[in-house]
């Protein structure tokens, strides 16, 4: 059995990555640090980026004794410091394990990213499983001359359009995928709208006054026109094959706030054509303008949370809104024959709670949810933790949870046939 577990990763005082034998993988669910075997592994896919943690020891197990390990120096030459790695995922792949590691007193939270474990075994692997075959974001997709490319004919067919200004900005400067595919013709294209929000999420990663860590991107400045939205939308819808265009973006705050202009958009847009999914990617704060939004044409709504449960949702969100509200917008949107998915931020320890997990059952079959798309949450997991202020049981575990939910499962916004 102990033969069957992935070796401890680590990285020395240059930075370098290596493995240690002596030293099996080990991931963290909630508090709970998990011995970790092969068949709780994948290859690390493609595309997924390495992050060596300061002030963090790694940790990993005595293949000897099963003692859990703290590593401070650097077993092949006796010095330290040693930092403990992670991967951030590439897209469509869910962490079933967060990595584990020893925190320094003093040390700076993480940035906003997830913190997958990672191990060796003929090859570095990763706790994860891929909840969406669409390959929409894999690494291999994207032609950045085709981009480029892209961006200069997009600019030159809508010179004045702001949007598509801010949308090459998004592109270049972030890599953003959404951005990326839309000037290459392809899958979903983004329509952000929305500077401000009516939630103050623990983990947002457009916010930039005061935050700390700081946000990986600026938000939106400025409220696209419905005549710019409708641009955008219809050059895409009109070049891509099963085309969805989606307002709410991470780099926009909460767009039902500007729901009178996105609803405009969709009038503009429907009145040239039928075809294509209008996706909107929401807190779902506000049920009466989900309603009129569906009523406009909107096809599809993704909510976003961290969980279905009020005391765990708040301290996130953090939000002026009451929880039923998320309830009541997905109501108005499966009354009109629409399509609903949740877009939840997966957490090891937390999201699989049994508590949670029930919790979770209950809310999709109360409001037909169509979907849940299983998101990892991008937050320093300690602060996470500190921020619920709950003792969780141990979990059921990530796939065991995914495997049980009743409803179809993914990644990304589906394009949505007419019905």
């Amino acid at each position: 059995m102990k033969n069957q577990m992935p070796s401890l990763v680590f990285a020395d005082r240059e930075g370098r990555i290596m493995d240690f034998e002596g030293l099996s993988m080990v991931g963290r669910s909630g508090d709970y640090f998990m011995p970790v075997t092969r068949e709780d592994t994948i290859a690390l896919p493609g595309g997924s980026h390495f992050y060596v943690l300061p002030d963090r020891y790694p940790v990993g197990m005595d293949r000897e004794t099963g003692e859990i390990v703290t590593l401070k120096k650097n077993p092949y030459d006796g010095k330290g410091p040693v930092f403990a790695v992670a991967t951030f995922l590439c897209a469509a792949h869910t962490q079933t394990y967060v990595a584990a590691w020893e925190t320094k007193m003093g040390a700076k939270t993480l940035p906003f990213y997830a913190y997958t474990a990672l191990g060796w075994s003929d090859g570095f692997v990763t706790t994860a499983v891929r909840t969406d075959e669409s390959r929409r974001q894999d690494p291999e997709m994207f032609n950045m001359d085709l981009v480029r490319k892209g961006i200069a004919q997009w600019k030159k067919e809508f010179p004045e359009n702001r949007l598509v200004e801010h949308l090459s900005h998004c592109a270049l400067v972030y890599g953003c995928p959404a951005a990326l595919n839309l000037f290459q013709g392809r899958e979903e294209g983004p329509l952000p709208t929305s500077p401000s929000c009516n939630a103050n999420c623990a983990g947002c990663i457009s916010f930039q006054e005061g935050c700390e860590p700081p946000s990986p991107q600026q938000r939106i400045t400025f409220v696209p026109t419905p005549e710019e939205i409708a641009e955008v939308a219809l050059k895409h819808i009109s070049h891509v094959e099963n085309p969805v265009v989606s307002f709410g973006q991470g780099c926009e705050g909460e767009p039902l706030i500007v729901s009178d202009v996105i609803r405009d958009a969709i009038i503009l847009i429907r009145k040239e054509t039928s075809e294509g999914t209008i996706n909107l990617n929401t807190n779902a704060s506000l049920p009466s303008r989900v309603a009129e939004l569906a009523d406009a044409g909107l096809d599809s709504m993704r909510i976003s949370m961290n969980s279905p449960r009020p005391a765990t949702y708040h301290a996130y969100f953090r939000q002026g809104y009451d929880f039923e509200a998320l309830s009541k917008s997905a109501g108005e949107m499966r009354e009109r024959g629409k399509f609903v998915s949740i877009n939840l931020f997966v957490f090891p320890g937390v999201t699989d709670a049994p508590k949670e997990a029930e919790a979770l059952k209950e809310f999709i079959s109360r409001n037909r949810i169509d979907m849940i798309q299983w998101r990892n949450l991008n937050m320093d997991p300690d602060s996470y933790l500190n921020l619920l202020d709950q003792k969780l049981p141990a979990g059921i575990g990530i796939r065991k949870l995914i495997e049980s939910i009743p409803v179809r499962r993914g990644y990304f916004n589906p394009y949505i046939p007419k019905r």
